[in-house]
C-alpha cells in the first residue's frame, strides 16, 4: 500500500489550502479502512486533522472542523483536505494516512511540506 500527498507547497495567509492523497494497493471503499489527515507544525507534535471513511463518511478534530473539509473521488482512488482560512500557524508537513478501524495507522505518505506565508 502506498500513499503519497500532492499540492502547493507555499500557500498565502487567508487562503484555502488544498492537498490530495493518492492511494495505490488499496481501495478507499474497503471496508473499514479510514483515510486520514495527520500534520506536524515545526517542532511540536502529530496533530490529527480528520479522516473519510470507506463509506464516505467524514470526521473532523474538533478543534479545526469549522476549517476543513475531506472529500473523495473513488474513480482516481484519491481523497482530500481543504483547510481554509489559513494563517502561518497552518505552516506544517502533511501527511496523509491510513487506518482499519480497530487499527493504528499503518500505512503513511512521505509528508509534504505547506507554508503558509504572504
Amino acid at each position: 500500500v502506498q500513499l503519497q500527498e500532492s499540492g502547493p507547497g507555499l500557500v498565502k495567509p487567508s487562503q484555502t489550502l488544498s492537498l490530495t492523497c493518492t492511494v495505490s494497493g488499496d481501495s478507499i471503499t474497503t471496508n473499514y479502512r479510514m483515510w486520514n489527515w495527520i500534520r506536524q507544525p515545526p517542532g511540536k507534535g502529530l496533530e490529527w486533522m480528520g479522516a473519510i471513511a470507506w463509506s464516505g463518511s467524514t470526521y473532523y478534530s474538533p478543534s479545526l472542523k469549522s476549517r476543513t473539509s475531506i472529500s473523495r473521488d473513488t474513480s482516481k482512488n484519491q481523497f482530500t483536505l481543504q483547510l481554509s482560512s489559513v494563517t502561518p500557524e497552518d505552516t506544517a508537513v502533511y501527511y496523509c494516512a491510513r487506518r482499519v478501524a480497530g487499527a493504528q495507522w499503518d500505512y503513511w505518505g512521505q509528508g509534504t511540506q505547506v507554508t503558509v506565508s504572504s
